[in-house]
């Protein structure tokens, strides 16, 4: 079964997209409490034709490895894909909580879904409601499983790319992945997602015993 790659999308697919989700938003009411939107179409082309408004899944694994905190990484998906995985950090909210959702406009916010779609619509929703530090990750979760997870090697790569892999290779084992050498792309119905570990909870901070003054 052939899957949509947004990966490969020219402007005139993308903008499709954003009318589908205006579609969307029709349906599902509008996304400022005061029942009005206002839209720069023109800046709105303008981000989706330069590819400001996305980062590779390359770019979000060296955060993660980092240990950054200056961004948000929200998952779109279902409560039950997200359970069944989810990418390292990632928070849940389907396109509706993110109506409700505790976030702030000053801060960056990292968007993703299965193949793209949907991650495209939050975007164009958190866009239309003054969130301009939005992002996706391009490809969504099926980039983050071919290039992350699971990359492979070509039979006949150039030294460049075995030099490129062996870096994948270190950090697919730090996600739980395993990279892949020779032969064509893995097909993912046959590849079992590593698990997710819950995070780890965080100590209660501790009171501090006040100080009673010693008499003279």
């Amino acid at each position: 079964m052939s899957r949509i790659d947004p990966r490969g999308w020219g402007l005139n697919q993308r903008l499709a997209a954003v009318a589908l989700t205006l579609g969307a938003l029709t349906l599902l009411g509008s996304p400022s409490p005061g029942g009005a939107v206002t839209l720069d179409t023109r800046e709105l082309a303008d981000i989706v034709e330069s590819e400001v408004d996305h980062i590779t899944a390359d770019e979000l694994a060296d955060w993660i490895v980092q240990g950054r905190a200056d961004y948000r990484l929200i998952d779109v998906r279902s409560p039950e894909a997200y359970a069944e995985y989810h990418i390292p950090s990632a928070e849940s909210a389907t396109l509706r909580d993110l109506y409700d959702y505790p976030l702030y406009r000053n801060e960056k916010i990292v968007l993703y879904s299965g193949g793209g779609i949907h991650s495209a619509q939050a975007w164009f929703l958190l866009r239309a409601r003054g969130f301009a530090g939005s992002y996706i990750l391009l490809g969504g979760l099926d980039a983050w499983t071919d290039e992350v997870l699971f990359p492979w090697l070509p039979a006949d790569a150039t030294p460049a790319e075995v030099a490129e892999f062996e870096h994948r290779r270190r950090v697919s084992e730090l996600f739980g992945g395993k990279a892949r050498a020779g032969g064509g792309a893995v097909e993912q119905a046959g590849v079992e997602l590593p698990k997710v570990a819950p995070p780890a909870p965080v100590a209660a901070p501790r009171k501090r015993r006040k100080l009673h003054k010693q008499g003279c």
